[in-house]
């Protein structure tokens, strides 16, 4: 089975060198591994400290993993930490984070690349995000007796590890020192099928979009642009989140309902922006705002990367995209400032949005007449918006401390 995984993944590999010539996205994926190896040696050849590896697949898993990374560059100051993306979305954006020694791309998971790689970096500690299994270098890790964590992770009774022809990738499983997982659920599931190096810990998500929330931050045009009204977010959208938010918006504006409305596409690519403005003349883009236009615009597209999570702070309601498709986005970074979340009908992998929807501080909507009831109860009844966004606000704060309680962990098998 090892090797029917390998033929898979060179094949994959081979199918972004073939999409590269036509994708700038699979471009980047290709050119960023060029010459890694040297580059990685070139890097850290001479270091004497002990290195921890933490891996993400993007940019999401690496809000995820943030808190950790930056708890464990606190608690254990004498480690370099090593930094490694699968995705171009996440490298791009963090191949200058400042809390880490070294930040690259992950190489294919061949079988050959995974030694080459261990070899070179020779970790102390190994760490994955959610759904990282790279199973090749799992194996190495294990031969090797490097401790290897996945935090934040979530099973679930229809992934191919619990299907009748999963046994092998369960048992890679057992290659893992300890699988942190965000409920109860999970560990039920593993245990089942007798996989028992598990500890519940909860979602290192909340953990960060609290620190986040904590921290002072002001932005002159946003609170320009909301001048004193009902101000609705919309996070991380695709096309088909905009096809039912956008007449939605321009009812509401045309029966004469103060509100404005800001815009973050889950690409900021100068085509997608264009995309949305070609279908809709009323918007203004963050990075041409100023305090003189900002004004008079209804709707703000935010085109910055990166600070989304600090804005839904001037929100009065959320909408957060990806439901129409494979899944939702970041629910914890906007319910943390206690306003109502909605989002599409595509949320079963999500533990946070069953949550919410229990607790009465986030509402699944399928289509465009669910989304036009929920959002006119929410902005004509304040005090039933207010409630909603309390509920999400105290679910959040409940969910704190699995960042501790992975460190605390760590701690047992590392020199501090």
């Amino acid at each position: 089975m090892r090797g029917l995984y390998s033929i898979s993944i060179r094949f994959y590999g081979f199918a972004i060198f073939l999409a590269g010539f036509f994708n700038e996205k699979a471009k980047k994926w290709r050119g960023g591994r060029v010459d890694i190896f040297k580059k990685l040696t070139d890097a850290i050849q001479g270091s004497t400290e002990p290195l921890a590896w933490f891996h993400c697949a993007s940019l999401g898993e690496f809000e995820q993993g943030r808190p950790l990374i930056e708890e464990f560059r606190k608690k254990f100051p004498k480690y370099k930490i090593l930094l490694t993306f699968f995705s171009p979305s996440g490298y791009e954006a963090r191949k200058d984070y400042k809390e880490v020694d070294y930040v690259f791309y992950l190489p294919l998971d061949t079988s050959a690349n995974a030694k080459k790689f261990i070899e070179i970096i020779n970790p102390a500690i190994a760490v994955f995000v959610k759904y990282e299994f790279w199973f090749n270098y799992l194996s190495v890790l294990k031969n090797k007796n490097i401790p290897s964590f996945i935090v934040s992770a979530k099973f679930r009774d229809d992934q191919y590890f619990f299907k009748s022809t999963g046994a092998w990738f369960r048992k890679q499983l057992l290659n893992y020192n300890t699988l942190f997982v965000q409920d109860e659920n999970s560990k039920t599931l593993l245990n089942k099928y007798g996989i028992n190096n598990v500890e519940v810990c909860g979602d290192t998500r909340f953990d960060r979009v609290i620190n986040i929330s904590q921290q002072a931050f002001s932005d002159p045009l946003v609170e320009k642009f909301k001048d004193n009204q009902p101000l609705w977010i919309c996070g991380s959208t695709w096309e088909e989140d905009e096809n039912i938010i956008f007449p939605i918006f321009l009812n509401l504006i045309r029966t004469g309902q103060n509100i404005k409305l800001l815009l973050t596409p889950h690409e900021v690519s100068e085509e997608r922006i264009k995309s949305i403005e070609s279908k809709y003349s009323m918007t203004l883009r963050y990075s041409k705002a100023t305090e003189n236009n900002v004004y008079a615009a209804n709707v703000l597209i935010l085109d910055k990367i990166g600070v989304l999570s600090f804005l839904y702070r001037y929100g009065d309601i959320a909408y957060v995209g990806g439901g129409f498709g494979k899944g939702i986005h970041n629910l914890p970074e906007a319910a943390v400032y206690g306003i109502p979340v909605l989002f599409g009908p595509n949320y079963r992998k999500f533990t946070e949005a069953f949550e919410l929807i229990e607790k009465g501080g986030g509402f699944s909507i399928s289509s465009q007449d669910e989304l036009n009831r929920i959002t006119s109860k929410l902005l004509s009844d304040s005090d039933y918006r207010k409630e909603c966004g309390k509920a999400g606000f105290n679910y959040i704060n409940s969910g704190k401390g699995a960042t501790e309680k992975i460190i605390s962990a760590l701690g047992k098998i590392l020199i501090s």
